[in-house]
């Protein structure tokens, strides 16, 4: 695995200090969280995300961005994780952004997401589950445009989003369409974490030719490399989540005294610990690893992002059960940010395939 540049150095701990101090549950989830905010983040902080240049990493140079790669979104990416930090970073700056990358589209949008004032979002999931090859939402023909019906589900932060990079199935393939805001019939859930997802239902929707994005019946190729920078995204901010509530816990562990001892004194629970910091360590290198193949172009780059995310999920998952376990009786309190690590990992899980999703793509990839 190749270490870090010096820039990328910098950039992290811009992150994780940026984030640190403004990004944190006590000063963005729960309160966003508890006044029942409908976009699911603070647009405040994501104007901040924009002054800072974070919003800018992974756009190109050409549209004023930082031209930069996956592997240093993975990086804000994973201090995102590990303050719990609700964002629309993820899906604007990283999944859409590379959906309209050398499109009309991204003369419009791009300046819009570096100044932090404007969020994307994306639209492909149809049924419960993450399968990209059912897209049934049909885009027929009519006059200079397109009519578009059928249904969306798990749209994150479609509501509030000022467009939506939606994928539909045309006469010889899949397109992606810019919806705009307020176009489909809108439906906002909260999820288990606090975030916000939408619904979508296209009745008969109406749009012009402009509204392609790329090619007709040439979606294919754009999607796919927007989902595989959203699947090692998120990989990275499980990592962050993992790593975040297992250093609340061993700061707790260290702490928190039993019969005249610290808990953390208990062999029992020092093997649990040290096992937990490995697991994280190889879910860090594999989320790394996938980014840095992902911005090299590699052709294996497919395989290492779903044996990251399938792996960050699973350490996210044992590093949230852990916390919760040895935080006590506390941990499963409200009041307590363990259970909102554990909320964020299970949603997270889900978003462009689950742990199931991916150990089959890693077997199919692998020839089996």
């Amino acid at each position: 695995m190749t270490l870090l540049t010096d820039d990328q150095k910098m950039l992290q701990e811009t992150a994780a200090s940026f984030l640190r101090e403004e990004g944190g549950p006590a000063k963005q989830l729960r309160p966003l969280r508890d006044r029942g905010c409908t976009d699911g983040f603070g647009d405040d902080l994501w104007s901040k995300f924009g002054e800072l240049g974070l919003s800018a990493v992974a756009i190109p140079e050409s549209h004023g961005g930082l031209g930069l790669g996956a592997t240093e979104a993975a990086l804000i990416l994973e201090e995102i994780g590990r303050n719990l930090t609700p964002s629309p970073f993820l899906i604007s700056s990283v999944v859409a952004a590379r959906a309209i990358e050398g499109t009309a589209q991204a003369d419009q949008w791009f300046p819009r997401i570096l100044a932090g004032d404007a969020t994307l979002a994306m639209a492909v999931d149809e049924g419960p589950r993450h399968d990209p090859g059912a897209i049934a939402l049909q885009a027929k023909r009519q006059g200079n445009g397109f009519v578009l019906t059928g249904e969306k589900q798990f749209v994150i932060q479609g509501a509030s989003a000022d467009m939506i990079v939606t994928a539909a199935r045309t006469d010889n393939g899949i397109t992606l369409f810019a919806v705009p805001k307020g176009a489909a019939e809108t439906e906002n859930v909260a999820l288990l974490d606090g975030s916000r997802a939408a619904r979508l239902r296209f009745d008969n929707v109406a749009l012009d030719a402009d509204a392609v994005i790329g090619e007709v019946d040439g979606g294919l190729a754009p999607l796919t490399r927007a989902l595989e920078a959203g699947r090692a995204g998120a990989a990275a901010e499980l990592v962050g989540i993992a790593a975040g509530i297992s250093a609340m816990t061993v700061d707790y562990l260290t702490q928190r005294k039993q019969f005249g001892r610290a808990i953390g004194e208990f062999q029992a629970l020092q093997h649990r610990a040290a096992h937990l910091y490995g697991e994280i360590e190889i879910a860090r290198a594999a989320a790394l690893k996938a980014a840095q193949l992902l911005d090299a172009d590699d052709p294996k780059a497919p395989l290492y992002v779903s044996v990251a995310k399938a792996k960050a999920a699973d350490v996210a998952r044992l590093a949230t059960r852990e916390g919760v376990q040895m935080h006590g009786g506390i941990g499963m309190t409200d009041e307590h940010d363990s259970g909102l690590f554990m909320k964020r990992a299970a949603v997270l899980e889900e978003l462009f395939g689950d742990v199931f999703f991916h150990r089959e793509r890693v077997a199919a990839l692998s020839g089996y």
